[in-house]
């Protein structure tokens, strides 16, 4: 998970700054140190650690303590309106024109990026604003690239303009507009050619691209797990074809966050969106705020809410809350709560935006998209009335329910046992609110109970 590592390191950082009453000037240059060392092991520029670095210890030493705050808790405040500060402040939106005028966007980056599938993705996202996007293919040098557009733009109900390899990107580009001009499209998302690094040749396609066509936002795509070298990509496209905005990939890799905290110091540039997944949909707004109380372990709760109410139909939400409160959750309704998770980013996305719960997660085995298909098959081999009524499940019945999922009987008992459980629980969840709601609460054990796995354990599946 993105920043896993860093996130772990300023846990335990603020960790031993609660435990102080007073705060001296030596604690607070201490708490620096390891945060200078903790940003520096994330591939963060080494300039903009010092600058960071220097800026919170002039703010924590001597500030006065608000009255609601520990000194401790004051410089984790520090820190986190710094990292805010680092990464731009705010969100940044791409500048559109009138919708009746076509808005030329030209993506670029080197090869692997994944410029092709984010140009695609950020197609998706502008359909959903009630924008008519075109997709151009002007990348004639790599294999199937032209292809790869292709579906990922009737993927996303996105028409593609191309014309093969046997012409020049810039007469590509030249006759898209045109064709975006007779066919009102309004947004025009071109897909140029990358290296595997920065050549003279690449610029200067670009270059003249930008010379004979009004392009009005050229949007670096970075990948957010080559670290410092991510930085220095950006720094060479900035200087040498001029860029607006950056979008930064792999996210939900194994990537150490240099990237996302030293781009925007480093170019000026904000970064505009963050690739957070190989779908399509997998492409979020970024913002600042919201980065650096992920990466302090404070989760990000608003993202939360918003994929939730994003994927979760308002209607479906009441009903199910209903059914909970009477103890009258199915399997059908099982099916559906495990397929709206799916479509939030599944349940290792979600728990890392819960605040705390960065620590908790430690040992846990999230279920990938195999065991979860896997309880799908079984569902599904069951009839409406089964799912209905699951105590009709009889021995019988739970052999026709395995061999119509390929599955042992053993895991369908499981899965079986597993729901009551899961039922039992929401019958819990739904008194909450009293006496004892309150001291019961929602812990990670029961989170984790809900599809199966255990802390330190496996899925059943």
């Amino acid at each position: 998970m993105a920043f896993e590592s860093l996130s772990d390191k300023f846990q335990n950082i603020f960790k031993n700054l609660r435990g102080k009453g007073l705060l001296k000037e030596e604690d607070v240059k201490a708490a620096t140190k390891e945060v200078k060392m903790a940003l520096l092991e994330a591939d963060v520029n080494f300039k903009v650690v010092k600058q960071f670095v220097k800026s919170v210890e002039e703010r924590a030493v001597g500030e006065e303590v608000l009255k609601s705050l520990t000194p401790g808790q004051m410089v984790i405040k520090i820190v986190n309106e710094e990292m805010v500060k680092l990464m731009g402040s705010e969100k940044t939106e791409i500048p559109l024109k009138p919708s009746n005028e076509v808005t030329v966007i030209m993506m670029v980056g080197l090869q692997g990026a994944g410029k092709t599938t984010t140009a695609a993705k950020l197609a998706g996202k502008f359909k959903e604003k009630g924008r008519r996007p075109l997709l151009v293919a002007a990348d004639i040098y790599r294999p199937a690239a032209i292809d790869q557009l292709k579906v990922n733009g009737e993927k996303q109900g996105v028409p593609v303009f191309a014309m093969g390899d046997g012409h020049k990107p810039v007469n590509i580009v030249k006759a898209a507009y045109e064709h975006a001009l007779k066919n009102s499209n309004n947004v025009m998302i071109v897909d140029t050619a990358g290296r595997l690094h920065i050549d003279e040749d690449m610029m200067e396609e670009l270059v003249e691209i930008r010379n004979n066509i009004e392009v009005n936002q050229t949007i670096l795509v970075v990948d957010a797990m080559t670290g410092q070298d991510a930085v220095n990509v950006a720094s060479s496209f900035s200087e040498k074809v001029g860029i607006d905005g950056v979008i930064l990939t792999k996210l939900d890799g194994d990537t150490r966050g240099g990237a996302a905290l030293s781009i925007k110091a480093v170019t000026g540039k904000d970064i505009l969106y963050a690739g957070m997944g190989e779908k399509l949909s997998d492409l979020e707004q970024f913002y600042p705020d919201r980065m650096a109380s992920r990466i302090l372990g404070m989760g990000d709760v608003l993202s939360l809410i918003e994929k939730a109410e994003a994927a979760v139909d308002a209607e479906e939400a009441k009903e199910m809350a209903n059914k909970l409160k009477k103890a009258e959750f199915d399997f059908e309704d099982y099916l559906t709560s495990m397929q709206q998770v799916k479509k939030m980013g599944g349940m290792g996305s979600l728990l890392g935006m819960m605040p705390g719960l960065g620590g908790q997660m430690k040992g846990m085995e999230m279920p990938d998209e195999k065991v979860l298909g896997r309880v799908e098959a079984i569902i599904y081999s069951m009839t409406p009335q089964e799912r209905r009524k699951p105590d009709i499940i009889n021995p019988s019945r739970k052999n026709r329910i395995a061999r119509g999922a390929g599955v042992d009987i053993s895991e369908v008992n499981r899965l079986i046992k597993q729901f009551e459980q899961t039922k039992k629980l929401m019958k819990q969840m739904g008194v909450m609110g009293g006496k004892k709601g309150k001291k019961r609460g929602m812990n990670m054990g029961n989170m984790m109970s809900m599809l199966g796995g255990r802390k330190g354990g496996k899925f059943p599946f």
